[in-house]
C-alpha cells in the first residue's frame, strides 16, 4: 500500500550533527514540525523553537510545498534571531569582529525574509552611520528589495559613498559596491540623482574604466549609463560631448572591448544601454521638422546643390527670377528630391525631419567626391532608372534610426551593442554614408526604376541587417561585409534559406513534391531515349594491342529496333540507320549486365583492363544467351546508355545521372511553382469544407 501523499521522507542537517531520515507530515504546523525536530537534539529548549529555528530548501530558500521524498532540509536560526544577533555583532568595539559581521550580514541581505526582520530592528540607520563615520560598507543588498526608500540617506551619506569612488586607490569590493549603491540611488530617485550628480562626473569615473576589473568597469559604465539617463536635457547634451570624445571611446575600445578578457553579458548590456543613449541624441532632431520658411535651414540645401553642380547660390545673383527658379527646379530634381520646386517640403515627414538633411550635408561634406559621383551618376540616367539622391536618403535615415531603435529606451535583456559605433565621433552619420552608397549600389545591381524604389529598399535592409549580424569590429570593416553581400548574394541566401524552412517539409509541399516526382521521372526517361535514337560510337576491345576499331550503335525513332555496325573511324556526326547492317530487337532483350559481371570483363584479356574501363562496361543480354557489348567512351554516356536501356526494359533508372537530373528538376519546378507564394504561410492541414448549400436554384438548368 503506498504512503499517504502528505508524508515526506527527507533527510535533516543541522550544524554539528550528521544528518537524520525523517517522515514530514504535510499537514501539520510547520513550527510543530520544527519541535519534532528539536525535541530529537540532545541540548535543545524546545521551548524557543517558534523563533530560533526554521528549515531552509535549497538556497534560496524555497516554499515547504517543494518540499519532495528525498530532499535535504537544514536546520538553522530563524531570520529573526539571525538578525538580532547581526545588530548585536555589528556593533561590536572590536573592529575585527564588527567586519566580521558586517560580511556575514553581506551575504544573509539576499534573503528578503532576513533584510525585512533586520530592517525592522533600525539596521538601515545604524548601517547608515557607520557609513558616514567611515566604515567602508555598503547596505546595498538590503536596499535591492525595494522594502524601504532610497530618499531615506543623508548627504553625508552620499558624500561618504562618493568618496569612496573618486580615491584613486580603493579595496575592490569597497569600489564595486560604491558604484552600485550610486547607480541604484540615481535611478531610483531624481532628488538623489541631482546629490549624487555634484559629487561624481564622468571625469572622474574614466580612471574606474582603465583597469583589468571587468566587475568594476561594468558598475562604472552602468553609472554613467544612469546618470546619462536620469539627466536633463540640457545637462544630457553636455555629457553626450564628453562621451564623443576620442579619449572615452578609446578607453572604452582598447580597455574594455577588445580586452583578452571574454565581455560577459552584464557587460555587453551596459555596452549596449549606453550606445542606446548615445544614439537617442538625435531624437530632436529626428523629430524636428523643417521650416520653408527659415533661411538657415534653405541654405543647407543651396550648399548641396552647390557642392554638386559646383555653381553659385547666391539667390541675388544675375538673371530673371524664373531663369533662377527653372536652374533651381532643374537641379533639384537632379539631386533627387520628391519636390522639385520646394525641396524643404520633403523634410516636413518625421521621422527622420532635419536628421535626414544633417546626414546629407555630412555625407557631401566629408565624402565629397563619393557624393558628386552619386548625383551625376544617376542624373545622367533616363528618368526611371535614376537613384532619387534626396528621397533616398530621407527614407535611409527613417530606417537607420528603426534599426538602431533611435529614440525608444534600452531594452532590460538586451546586449546587442556594435563595437564599431565606438569607433568613431560621428558613427551614426558614418554609417550613414557606407548605408547611402550601398543604396546607389544595390540600386544599379537590381536595374531597378523608380516603381521599384521600395523593393530596393527592403534589400538595403536586409544587407544591412545581415551585415551587423556579423559584429563588424570597425565601419571599415562593416562597408568590407557589405561588398560581399551583393544583390546577387542575397538573392542566393534568400533561396538557400527558402528551400531550408521548415514550409519546405509541411505536408502540402511534401505531397506536392511527390506528385511531381513521377512528371520528372518521364521527362529524364524521354530524354535518354531521345539520346540512344542519336547513337554513339564506341570503342571495340580485343586481346590484340591495336584497339583502332570502332563501331556505333543507335536506338530506332519508334525505340523497337537497335541498329548497329563496324567502323573503321569515330564518326563526326550522326550515322544513318541503313549504312548499320545489324539489328537487335528491343523484344529480344532480356537484361543489361554492367561491370565485372559482362562477359568481355571476364575473359583473359580483359583482366590487365583498368578500373576505368571495368566502370565503362555495360552488356546487352539477349536469347541463345547471346551479348551485345559495350564499353562507354565517358561516365555520362554509361549512364545515358544503361539509364536508356533499362527504361526500355520497363526497369528503374537507377544510375547517379538520374538522382541529380531528379534533384536538379524537381528543385526548379518546386520553386516555380510556389512563386506566387512568396511571403505567404502554407498551412498544415486543407481549410475545411463549406457546408452544402440548402438549395442549389444558382445551378444552370440546360432544358
Amino acid at each position: 500500500m503506498p504512503p499517504p501523499a502528505d508524508i515526506v521522507k527527507v533527510a535533516i542537517e543541522w550544524p554539528g550533527a550528521f544528518p537524520k531520515l525523517m517522515e514530514i507530515d504535510q499537514k501539520k504546523p510547520l513550527s510543530a514540525i520544527i519541535k519534532e525536530v528539536c525535541e530529537g537534539i540532545n541540548g535543545t529548549n524546545t521551548a524557543l523553537v517558534r523563533t530560533d529555528f526554521c528549515f531552509y530548501l535549497g538556497n534560496p530558500p524555497q516554499n515547504r510545498n517543494d518540499i519532495k521524498n528525498g530532499s535535504i532540509l537544514r536546520l538553522t536560526t530563524s531570520p529573526y534571531q539571525t538578525a538580532v544577533q547581526l545588530h548585536e555583532r555589528i556593533q561590536s568595539s572590536s573592529m575585527d569582529a564588527k567586519l566580521e559581521a558586517l560580511k556575514d550580514l553581506a551575504n544573509a541581505s539576499r534573503d528578503i525574509t532576513f533584510a525585512q526582520e533586520f530592517i525592522n530592528l533600525d539596521g538601515i540607520s545604524l548601517l547608515t552611520q557607520m557609513v558616514e563615520s567611515g566604515t567602508e560598507f555598503s547596505p546595498l543588498l538590503l536596499m535591492d528589495h525595494g522594502i524601504v526608500s532610497w530618499d531615506t540617506f543623508s548627504v553625508a551619506f552620499i558624500k561618504k559613498i562618493a568618496s569612496y569612488v573618486n580615491k584613486s586607490a580603493m579595496d575592490t569590493a569597497v569600489l564595486q559596491r560604491s558604484l552600485a549603491i550610486l547607480e541604484s540611488m540615481v535611478l531610483n530617485s531624481q532628488d538623489l540623482y541631482h546629490k549624487v550628480a555634484q559629487e561624481i562626473t564622468i571625469g572622474q569615473l574614466i580612471p574606474h574604466l582603465q583597469g583589468t576589473d571587468q566587475d568594476i568597469q561594468t558598475y562604472t559604465i552602468a553609472v554613467i549609463n544612469a546618470l546619462f539617463l536620469k539627466a536633463p536635457e540640457e545637462k544630457r547634451q553636455e555629457m553626450a560631448h564628453i562621451l564623443a570624445q576620442k579619449q572615452l571611446r578609446s578607453i572604452i575600445l582598447s580597455n574594455v572591448i577588445r580586452s583578452p578578457t571574454p565581455i560577459n553579458d552584464e557587460m555587453a548590456h551596459q555596452l549596449y544601454v549606453l550606445q542606446v543613449l548615445t544614439f537617442n541624441l538625435l531624437e530632436d532632431r529626428m523629430m524636428t521638422k523643417m521650416d520653408p520658411q527659415d533661411q538657415a535651414q534653405r541654405d543647407i540645401i543651396f550648399e548641396l546643390r552647390r557642392i554638386a553642380f559646383d555653381v553659385d547660390c547666391d539667390p541675388n545673383n544675375s538673371g530673371s527670377i524664373e531663369k533662377r527658379k527653372s536652374m533651381y527646379t532643374r537641379d533639384y530634381k537632379k539631386l533627387g528630391f520628391i519636390n522639385h520646386v520646394n525641396p524643404a517640403v520633403d523634410f516636413t515627414q518625421i521621422p527622420p525631419g532635419m536628421l535626414a538633411l544633417d546626414n546629407m550635408l555630412y555625407f557631401a561634406r566629408h565624402h565629397q567626391d563619393a557624393y558628386i559621383r552619386i548625383v551625376l551618376e544617376n542624373s545622367s540616367r533616363e528618368d526611371k532608372h535614376e537613384c532619387p539622391f534626396g528621397r533616398s536618403s530621407i527614407e535611409l535615415t527613417k530606417m537607420l534610426c528603426e534599426i538602431l531603435k533611435v529614440g525608444e529606451l534600452p531594452s532590460e535583456n538586451c546586449h546587442d551593442f556594435h563595437p564599431m559605433f565606438f569607433t568613431h565621433d560621428r558613427s551614426f552619420e558614418e554609417f550613414f554614408c557606407i548605408c547611402i552608397q550601398l543604396l546607389n549600389k544595390t540600386w544599379k545591381e537590381m536595374r531597378a526604376t523608380s516603381e521599384d524604389f521600395n523593393k530596393v529598399m527592403q534589400v538595403v535592409r536586409e544587407q544591412i541587417m545581415r551585415a551587423l549580424t556579423l559584429k563588424p569590429n570597425s565601419l571599415d570593416q562593416f562597408k568590407s561585409r557589405l561588398q560581399n553581400l551583393s544583390y546577387t548574394e542575397i538573392l542566393k541566401i534568400r533561396q538557400s534559406e527558402r528551400m531550408n524552412q521548415e514550409d519546405f517539409q509541411s505536408r502540402p509541399i511534401l505531397e506536392l513534391r511527390e506528385k511531381i516526382q513521377p512528371e520528372i521521372m518521364e521527362l529524364i526517361k524521354q530524354q535518354r531515349l531521345n539520346r540512344l535514337c542519336e547513337g554513339t560510337c564506341f570503342r571495340k576491345i580485343s586481346s590484340r594491342r591495336r584497339q583502332d576499331k570502332f563501331w556505333y550503335c543507335r536506338l530506332s525513332p519508334n525505340h523497337k529496333v537497335l541498329h548497329y555496325g563496324d567502323l573503321e573511324e569515330c564518326p563526326q556526326g550522326e550515322v544513318p540507320h541503313d549504312s548499320l547492317q545489324d539489328k537487335l530487337p528491343v523484344a529480344d532483350i532480356k537484361a543489361v549486365i554492367t561491370g565485372k559481371d559482362c562477359p568481355h570483363m571476364k575473359e583473359k584479356g580483359a583482366l590487365k583492363q583498368n578500373k576505368e574501363v571495368l566502370e565503362l562496361a555495360f552488356s546487352v543480354l539477349y536469347e541463345s544467351d547471346e551479348y551485345l557489348n559495350f564499353i562507354a567512351p565517358d561516365k555520362h554516356e554509361y549512364c545515358v546508355w544503361t539509364d536508356g536501356l533499362n527504361a526500355l526494359l520497363g526497369k528503374e533508372m537507377t544510375s547517379d545521372n538520374t538522382k541529380s537530373d531528379m534533384d536538379t528538376l524537381l528543385s526548379m519546378e518546386m520553386k516555380l511553382r510556389l512563386l506566387d507564394l512568396e511571403n505567404i504561410q502554407i498551412p498544415e492541414a486543407p481549410p475545411p469544407i463549406p457546408k452544402e448549400p440548402s438549395n442549389y436554384d444558382f445551378v444552370y438548368d440546360c432544358n
